[in-house]
């Protein structure tokens, strides 16, 4: 079996190619839409904004685990959309993804809303517990946040 050798990237959308945002788009529906059941509308316009970084690892182009950071108005990043394709699940790709959205996030406040299964996970890359848990599109949810480091 070959190795597999994977590689992160980040952009803006508008360095985004039209193929990556294709790849980057089905992976998402793939598995929030139809794997997970959520009919909601996944194009929600904030991966136009211009200060949404998105982040992948592919594996000869094809991606692999993919997140975005957005910038809310307010100045807190906020992450989502986290997401790994079941073939490459139990990998390492999620707690990759997390530490290079934090390299990019820096010492800024950090929020997200974890499905409710994964706050460990989260926890472990420094988030707290911010509020109450919550169902969405019938997944149980827990918002969380890395407060600002100051530097």
């Amino acid at each position: 079996m070959p190795q597999q050798t994977t590689e992160l990237r980040t952009a803006s959308f508008a360095d985004l190619t039209a193929r990556t945002l294709h790849d980057l788009l089905k992976l998402r529906i793939d598995v929030f839409v139809v794997e997970q059941n959520c009919p909601y509308p996944e194009l929600d316009g904030r991966d136009v904004e211009p200060g949404t970084r998105h982040i992948w690892l592919t594996d000869g182009g094809a991606p692999l685990a993919y997140l975005r950071i957005l910038a809310d108005p307010d100045g807190v990043a906020r992450i989502g959309r986290v997401v790994v394709a079941p073939a490459a699940r139990g990998g390492g790709h999620a707690g990759r993804l997390m530490t290079a959205a934090l390299e990019v996030v820096g010492n800024r406040r950090c929020v997200l809303e974890a499905q409710s299964h994964l706050v460990a996970f989260y926890s472990r890359h420094g988030f707290a517990v911010s509020g109450p848990e919550y169902v969405e599109d019938g997944i149980p949810h827990t918002p969380m946040r890395r407060d600002a480091i100051d530097g």
